[in-house]
């Protein structure tokens, strides 16, 4: 090989060690291996090396523009609860775990074929946590198989993940064949049934009941919270137990009251329109009760700020011995006037409030749950009535009402994708603009979205990818494997599989994607055979990583959140990784043949 071959692969595996030790942030690792070989063809300016200019090319590249819209269309999802909406009706329905595990894993599959899955694990991880927490069941159990749901469903389209995206991209802008929409799936639709099937079967046999490392369900903080039913909502007329209010993960009724008489909250008790309910939970708990459908804020407060709903935060903030409130009723403190706030909870120790909140007098100590403006963090520092006052989480007011609005655009932008009567990145971009324009989502929250430091790997591993194919290394590389499988099309495809896996274990899915894309092509061409079941082939191999935390963002996403320690991943996620890799080498080469179709006359 030439010089600039084997810089290439310096880099490369440069890129690949650094990456799977960790040592730096993955887009800062990518950036600095990519200024290498810029660096280096800039000086010498040899033309075995990708220009400065070809190098970042890939920053333009059509799929990375749409992964980037397609995380500000599920941004509309996510600030609309829409999510909620499409699927809490089917999961609230759970009456066992194994029943919540069919309600759970078979529709994140599914949906995950359509939208970017690492998105959609993160809109569903709270929800999954509730229904665990709902039936006494260990979140651990279902968590990691809802990423491997994820990363299954994925596989079955090349809108699933962004490496069938970018794998796609960049095998069609160089070569004449095409993948279409849904050419994955003759493999990922087999893999996903099978693997979700094992799941099912296994979880709670292979993976231990583990606790997250923190949990804010451990406050010991109990919120007295009131919420008001919405006359027009759709729990009026419904039981307590038909309501889904019976058996609320840390959170219970304390009482109801109805105009001038309180209601024992019976399971059987029907819901009338502006009943005020009073709760008592832990501070997550009342977080997540605040998106539940059907219910307000008393007197509907929080429409009230001269705060947009999508500006708005929540704030916790314990009253101090010179607040001006102490001994007023919180509706004497006239909140919304005074701080442009609205009290949502309050807590005492560990004493249950009783009543509703704008009857509770105010002392010293109260911690109190405030929806307002985030400069009311700033405005706090210069008052005296609070102290320790710091924003909970970065959860924002859901808009309720624009729920279906974002999940219209949803299915419209999978439906114009899939019947090709636009290229994806059309309709995403038609999607991202309407969740904006109709409110479901503001164009700050769309950009905050989306997960910059992927779009950086992605760009930056293109133009590496582009020097290995530019350098020759590449076909040098493909030519070794072929000679270790013997010249076997069969062997040769198993050992870029393989590869691939290994490789997408150790770093991102992406830059194994990506890289390992320029070496299965050479080596589909220099047997002379169809480059499309190696193509098919990376594309699955880069995303099935079910043997690490940090192979795969999902993966990494439950890690601490459902407590898991490394051996539990390679414990579940091996018997896996050999169920997809065994559907891949039957199916691939049946539905993908090796032999050249000819050109047409």
């Amino acid at each position: 090989m030439i010089w600039e071959a084997w810089l290439s692969l310096a880099v490369s595996l440069g890129l690949l060690a650094s990456l799977a030790t960790r040592i730096a942030s993955t887009d800062l690792l990518a950036m600095v291996f990519l200024a290498v070989l810029v660096i280096v063809q800039d000086l010498t300016g040899t033309p075995n090396l990708p220009s400065p200019a070809e190098a970042v090319l890939g920053f333009g590249n059509q799929g990375l523009l749409t992964i980037a819209l397609l995380f500000a269309v599920v941004a509309g999802l996510e600030m609309t609860g829409g999510t909620k909406l499409a699927t809490g009706w089917f999961l609230d329905r759970a009456k066992t775990f194994r029943d919540a595990q069919l309600r759970i894993l078979l529709p994140v599959a599914m949906c995950s074929g359509f939208l970017n899955n690492t998105p959609v694990v993160a809109a569903l991880m709270p929800i999954v946590d509730d229904v665990c927490k709902r039936l006494g069941a260990s979140a651990s159990r279902l968590l990691l198989p809802l990423s491997y749901a994820a990363i299954l469903g994925g596989m079955c389209t090349v809108m699933g993940t962004s490496t069938n995206l970018i794998v796609r991209e960049e095998f069609e802008a160089k070569h004449d064949g095409e993948i279409s929409f849904f050419a994955p799936a003759v493999v990922g639709v087999p893999a996903a049934i099978l693997g979700v099937g094992y799941m099912i079967l296994f979880s709670t046999k292979l993976i231990p009941a583990r606790k997250a490392a923190v949990s804010a369900s451990d406050d010991p903080k109990q919120y007295t919270v009131e919420m008001q039913v919405d006359p027009h909502g759709p729990l009026v007329g419904k039981s307590i137990q038909d309501a889904g209010l019976r058996s609320l993960p840390g959170l219970y009724i304390a009482e109801i009251q109805r105009g001038d008489s309180v209601i024992p909250a019976k399971p059987i008790e029907k819901l009338q329109a502006d009943d005020a309910l009073i709760l008592v939970g832990a501070l997550e708990s009342v977080v997540d009760l605040r998106k539940t459908r059907g219910l307000l804020t008393p007197d509907d407060q929080g429409r009230k700020l001269e705060v947009p709903a999508w500006r708005r935060t929540l704030i916790e903030a314990v009253v101090s011995p010179r607040c001006s409130l102490l001994g007023k009723t919180i509706r004497e403190g006239r909140f919304r006037s005074n701080y442009n706030a609205a009290v949502v909870a309050v807590a005492r120790g560990d004493r249950r409030l009783t009543g509703k909140i704008g009857n509770v007098e105010l002392e010293t100590g109260d911690v109190l749950l405030l929806e307002a403006s985030p400069s009311f963090l700033h405005r706090a520092k210069e008052l005296r009535d609070f102290y320790l006052v710091s924003r909970v989480g970065s959860d924002v007011v859901r808009r309720h009402d624009h729920a279906w609005h974002a999940i219209v655009i949803m299915v419209a932008m999978v439906l114009i994708a899939a019947l090709k009567i636009t290229s994806i990145l059309t309709a995403a971009l038609a999607a991202a603009l309407a969740m904006i324009l109709l409110r479901c989502c503001t164009a700050s929250e769309a950009r905050r979205s989306v997960d910059w430091s992927i779009l950086i790997v992605i760009g930056a591993t293109i133009g590496i990818g582009r020097s290995l194919e530019t350098s020759g290394a590449a076909q040098a590389i493909a030519q070794e494997m072929i000679n270790l499988a013997g010249g076997n099309p069969r062997l040769s495809l198993a050992l870029v599989y393989l590869v691939t896996m290994l490789c997408t274990e150790l770093i991102t899915n992406t830059a194994a994607g990506l890289i390992m894309l320029t070496i299965a092509i050479g080596a589909a061409g220099t047997l002379g055979v169809s480059e499309v079941p190696f193509v098919i082939a990376v594309m699955v191999a880069a995303s099935a990583s079910f043997l690490t935390p940090f192979g795969y963002q999902t993966n990494l996403m439950v890690y601490t959140v459902g407590g898991y320690r490394a051996s539990d991943y390679l414990r579940f996620g091996l018997p896996l990784s050999l169920i997809v890799f065994a559907v891949s080498m039957v199916v691939i080469p049946i539905a993908f043949p090796f032999v050249v179709p000819p050109p047409l006359p």
